[in-house]
Parts: C-alpha cells; structure tokens; sequence
C-alpha cells in the first residue's frame, strides 16, 4: 500500500482552479452549485491540496477552463496550452483591433528585449 505522504502534491493544482474561478468571477457557491460540490469542500481543494475525486476533478477544469498538462507533464510532453495562455487569449478576444495594436507592441518589445540579452 502506498504511504501518504507518496501522493501527487495537489496545492498547485488547486491554486490554478481558484485563480480560474476568480479570474470568470465566480464564486465557490456558485461553482460548488453548478457542478454539485460543498463549497467547503472546493475550499480545501483550492487551499490545502485535497485531493477531488476525478469526476470532481474533471468537472472543474472543464468548468473553469484549466489545463492539467502545466501540472502533468514535462514542459517537452506539453501540447495543450496552459491555463494561463488560454486565459490570455480569452482576454485578447475581447480586444478591439486597435487594443490589440498595443498588445502586438508589448509583445516586440519583450522578443527584442530577449533577443538582446541573448547576444
């Protein structure tokens, strides 16, 4: 039998979950209500790194939107985009074209920037 203290770390995981949940203004009602969980019970997922059952599990990332492979895989396995990137890309749909004028801007500065350092 496996010993406790062998078993998957889930604090990170859990930190994705409540950052996605507060980043679509919900709150843990709400979303304890939509996929028929205690809100206690998603608090100590989020905080403490309960471990969900997978049907819990799968129902908040489908929920909120989160990718697991950040957590998952190793950075070369990872062919889904991170919770945080589809976060971003939500945003930018939400950008008028001359906004995302402004993004494209920020994002050559960073390239360059990188470029630089690396010559």
């Amino acid at each position: 039998m496996r010993k406790k203290e062998d078993r998957y770390d889930f604090r990170a995981v859990g930190q994705s979950i409540k950052e996605a949940r507060k980043r679509q203004g919900l709150t843990r009602e709400q979303v304890g209500a939509a996929i028929e969980i205690d809100p206690r019970y998603l608090t100590n997922i989020e905080n403490k790194g309960a471990h969900p059952s997978l049907q819990v599990l799968y129902d908040l990332v489908s929920l909120l939107d989160v990718s697991l492979d950040e957590h998952f895989l190793s950075a070369g396995e990872r062919r889904i985009k991170s919770t945080r990137r589809r976060a971003v890309e939500a945003g930018l749909d939400e950008l008028t074209d001359q906004e995302l004028i402004i993004v494209e801007s920020v994002i050559d500065g960073i390239v360059k920037s990188k470029e630089a350092e690396g010559k």
